[in-house]
């Protein structure tokens, strides 16, 4: 076997199998990175580019160039617009989070974050967990808007994550669903996991984990209806999965079926989702302390077309 070069991984395949496939467990890569740098022209097999289906054989020399890409996961000090600091204590930091920012980054994302944009704001976190995700005890949709805290101290993070993981901070939220729910207030008890024919989606599976969302009605417009939602567990997508396995998406949610004539009359580009309350106990003092959020600009406009 030929020696590497700089940047380069070589490895000689020991049965017949796909080279995206051969990639991903040589380099230690998902499947989806590896058939990206097939694509990119990055590896070789024997004298040939490889392609997303080339076949490879027992004895084959394959050649990887690994790029010089940067680490998705670093946390680099990005200014956020619209990302509001609502307290700034000394244990934890509370933050209005704005649409189109992920709580930290992950290999799937390359826009802004929170941890980036409070670094930038000369916030300092706490460093438990693991290094993109320093301080982050809870998580929002990038979808969504609304309140999270973030630890500034060990004990911080410690308390909040232990807290979160037993339910006992109240999160509320509003939502502007399609239609008009029956009942109009509710609990919505129905396990949720991954949706087994969509990678980055989730529904309700039998066997799932056990998810419960309850629900009151605040306003009904007819073709929506805005509800306030008080979370008793923390699975992904949680809302947008329960109200969509009702027949009544998010207004907005195309993702999990909404009706995209009705998200253009709102002026909607996301689903109308916003984290407007949230309560906890304080990490070090044990007092209780609330917080709560206005709707953003995009929210409010399309509860203004519906009412006028």
């Amino acid at each position: 076997m030929p020696n590497a070069e700089p940047n380069t991984q070589i490895f000689e395949a020991t049965k017949a199998v796909r080279a995206d496939a051969a990639v991903a467990r040589a380099v230690d890569i998902s499947r989806t990175k590896a058939a990206e740098w097939i694509q990119r022209g990055l590896v070789r097999v024997g004298d040939r580019l490889a392609v997303k289906s080339t076949k490879l054989r027992p004895g084959d020399i394959v050649v990887v160039t690994l790029p010089d890409d940067p680490n998705p996961l670093e946390v680099k000090a990005e200014a956020v617009q619209d990302l509001n600091v609502i307290a700034d204590e000394e244990d934890y930091v509370v933050i209005d989070k704005p649409v189109g920012v992920a709580a930290h980054p992950s290999q799937g994302w390359r826009g802004p974050t929170v941890v980036g944009g409070l670094a930038a704001l000369g916030i300092g976190i706490s460093t438990s967990g693991p290094p993109e995700r320093k301080g982050i005890v809870q998580r929002l949709d990038v979808g969504t808007s609304g309140l999270m805290v973030v630890a500034k101290t060990e004990i911080a993070y410690s308390r909040l994550k232990a807290a979160f993981r037993d339910r006992t901070p109240q999160r509320n939220y509003h939502a502007l669903i399609q239609g008009l729910p029956d009942p109009v207030d509710g609990t919505i008890n129905a396990p949720i996991d991954r949706h087994p024919g969509y990678e980055w989606r989730f529904a309700v599976v039998e066997g799932g984990r056990e998810a419960i969302t309850k629900y009151a009605t605040i306003e009904a417009f007819g073709p929506a209806t805005l509800v306030d939602v008080q979370l008793h567990t923390g699975r992904t997508h949680q809302i947008r999965v329960h109200f969509s396995a009702l027949q009544h998406p998010l207004a907005g949610d195309l993702t999990y079926g909404a009706d995209a004539d009705l998200a253009a009359d709102l002026g909607l580009t996301r689903q109308w989702l916003h984290a407007v309350g949230l309560g906890f106990q304080h990490p070090v003092t044990g007092q209780h302390v609330s917080y709560t959020s206005e709707y953003p600009v995009d929210l409010s406009y399309a509860l203004d077309r519906l009412r006028y």
